[in-house]
């Protein structure tokens, strides 16, 4: 297996948004810029929000020679085109994913902090093999079928970064009724409330429960997300912004804009101001446990 530090979906990312802000700059609509440089309009877009499979080195050069970018400017974003093309480890098990996770596990990848709410399922982090196939069971009218082993080798590769205390992060705000839900079954829920207890007890891992008779709080009238922050560069250009991921019925959806990021993140504060801490949060995983247990 494949592995690199550098994966690819973050340096497309910084590159197209350092590319748009340079059009903007120039006060060019993305059509004209486009026309300038003799591509469609759609793959300048592509381009811009990271979304292009492949970043050529040709196409970035005229787009510097189109916005008169400095020397500087021109060395970064050809750098981040090369660091583009790295393979992360991910990306050999696309046919363990629908092709939107993909972007979404690089990102993830990437990032130095996760933080999220979940109001219905165990999020992926968290999750135990028989919980995700589960879950995979109940999804497979809607989704499409993949290689169910490659998927659960997907998600322990996945799960990993949980053990990176030093760069990494997680934080898992859940609603109580997360974990009274048998998904799978009395066996594979008691399993997965084990799983939630021993993770619970890293130092990088924050697990708490906002029980079902708490207060109003903003987790109610929320979609599940993922919120996602990133290492700081030494340069402050290429420190990526936050992220906020919601997994749709229909589609994924990814906002990073200032005000779409500042008003998650008010809402995962919301949500811990009404959460059981830590300690009081493992105490009731573990009462609920053993009443999954006594049916089994």
């Amino acid at each position: 297996m494949q592995t690199e530090s550098n994966p690819s979906t973050l340096p497309r990312r910084v590159l197209g948004r350092r590319l748009s802000e340079m059009r903007e700059a120039r006060e060019l609509s993305r059509a004209r810029a486009a026309q300038q440089v003799q591509m469609g309009t759609q793959t300048l877009w592509r381009l811009e929000s990271g979304r292009s499979s492949e970043v050529k080195r040709m196409v970035i050069k005229e787009l510097c020679d189109l916005y008169e970018s400095s020397d500087d400017e021109r060395r970064e974003l050809l750098w981040l085109a090369e660091e583009s093309k790295k393979e992360g480890w991910w990306q050999s098990y696309v046919d363990a994913m629908v092709p939107e996770v993909e972007m979404y596990v690089g990102l993830e990848q990437s990032a130095r902090a996760t933080i999220t709410w979940q109001s219905t399922l165990v999020p992926g982090l968290l999750q135990t093999p028989g919980y995700r196939q589960a879950v995979w069971e109940i999804a497979k009218t809607q989704r499409q079928r993949i290689d169910f082993g490659r998927e659960i080798e997907l998600l322990e590769e996945r799960q990993r970064r949980l053990q990176d205390a030093e760069n990494f992060s997680f934080c898992a705000f859940l609603c109580e009724s997360v974990l009274r839900r048998r998904v799978g079954g009395a066996e594979v829920m008691a399993e997965q409330l084990k799983r939630l207890i021993e993770v619970g007890s890293l130092p990088n891992v924050s697990i708490r429960v906002a029980p079902l008779a708490t207060p109003s709080h903003a987790g109610l009238i929320n979609k599940d997300f993922v919120y996602i922050e990133f290492p700081e560069h030494l340069n402050p250009l290429l420190s990526e912004p936050p992220v906020v991921y919601i997994e749709g019925f229909t589609g994924d959806l990814y906002l990073d804009k200032p005000l779409e990021t500042e008003t998650y993140r008010a809402a995962y504060t919301d949500i811990g101001r009404v959460a059981l801490d830590e300690g009081d949060t493992r105490s009731l995983i573990e009462v609920i446990l053993k009443e999954v247990q006594s049916e089994i």
